[in-house]
């Protein structure tokens, strides 16, 4: 039997094989098991890519803290081709919590050093601090988002889907955030300013802002009652700003006194009591109007500056006519009541009726 036999090859340089020679025959049409590669089982992609690197860092250092992350990293949830343990959960806790305290502190330095470097006024500095907190907790979140190693091209979807978030259910929430800037920004509201506001109810009354917010203003008024008005309100809405330009603010007090009364004299008491509050400006002075005849009384107002509209003006009047009462007793000028004068005409049934009254008044005289 005759086996068949496959041809010496040549030698790669060239040179022809010799008896004695060590030839290896492969199988014509097979291929060398080492030249084609096994694909490797693809592992489960992790997550949050940080917890692998802290993994290694610290099994570095130390077994046992290793081989407790690898007890806690091996308590997963693989969801499609990611892995998702509870030390991806405790890492993502611990790196937000880093993140929030960084920014948190961060912002109060900054805030901080920018009161200490610049020479800015209270909207100026308050604008500033705004713009520097809402930087600086950008970039802690960029950073967070760096340190968990989540790729930010995946954030695309979540994007849009943020950006349809604002155009509906947050559109008045950045609404308010941008007309607060831009009140800061126009000075034409500012903290310490003293405003008009009105209650449920429509009740006007006055108070002063506290503070600017990213979604409301806070102001207070005299009896400590706190309004929260969205930004917008305030920037769309008419305002009546006492201390927008100047912080002079003119008060009106009315009196009211007899006609058979020296008017020079009482225009004169009105002057003293109304300087004789210390918080009235002395310049300009007080000034007093004759406002009209009234049915009792010759009315007059007291017109009085302050600088202070914040602490209240009703106790200002309440000041100013305690000492014009004191002042008018000494000088004896009287504060009319209202008075009333009846004419009655006289016809049969009224005469009927004053005599039978006349008799009755005289029976009981009798008896």
């Amino acid at each position: 039997m005759t086996t068949p036999t496959t041809p010496a090859p040549e030698a790669a340089s060239g040179e022809q094989l010799h008896a004695g020679d060590t030839v290896t025959l492969v199988p014509t049409g097979t291929e060398s098991a080492a030249a084609t590669p096994v694909p490797a089982a693809s592992p489960s992609e992790n997550a949050v890519a940080a917890s692998e690197g802290i993994k290694e860092a610290v099994s570095e250092q130390s077994r046992t803290v290793g081989q407790i992350i690898d007890d806690l990293d091996s308590l997963a949830l693989d969801v499609g081709s990611f892995h998702v343990s509870v030390w991806d959960a405790l890492v993502v806790i611990m790196v937000i919590t880093c993140v929030i305290l960084f920014a948190w502190l961060a912002s109060k330095g900054a805030h901080a050093v920018l009161r200490r470097i610049t020479k800015l006024d209270a909207s100026q500095r308050l604008l500033a601090e705004k713009l520097l907190t809402i930087a600086v907790w950008a970039i802690a979140i960029l950073m967070g988002i760096d340190l968990l190693g989540i790729d930010l091209t995946a954030l695309a979807v979540f994007s849009g889907a943020f950006g349809l978030a604002i155009g509906f259910g947050l559109q008045k929430t950045f609404g308010n955030l941008i007309a607060g800037i831009i009140l800061l920004m126009d000075k034409s509201i500012k903290p310490g300013d003293v405003i008009a506001v009105a209650d449920q109810a429509g009740n006007s009354t006055f108070g002063q802002i506290r503070k600017i917010g990213i979604r409301a203003v806070s102001i207070t008024t005299r009896d400590q009652k706190e309004y929260l008005i969205p930004n917008e309100n305030l920037m769309v809405n008419q305002v009546e700003n006492w201390s927008y330009s100047s912080r002079n603010v003119r008060m009106q007090v009315p009196v009211g006194v007899s006609y058979n009364c020296d008017l020079k004299l009482a225009e004169e008491l009105m002057l003293e009591a109304a300087k004789s509050s210390k918080r009235v400006k002395k310049s300009p002075p007080p000034t007093v109007w004759l406002d009209q005849y009234g049915e009792s009384s010759v009315d007059f107002i007291i017109h009085c500056w302050i600088t202070d509209p914040e602490a209240g003006i009703g106790n200002i009047r309440s000041e100013v006519l305690k000492k014009l009462w004191d002042l008018f007793q000494e000088s004896e000028i009287e504060i009319p009541f209202p008075q009333r004068d009846l004419n009655l005409r006289g016809n049969a049934q009224f005469d009927q009726l004053v005599a039978a009254i006349a008799q009755r008044v005289d029976g009981k005289a009798k008896d």
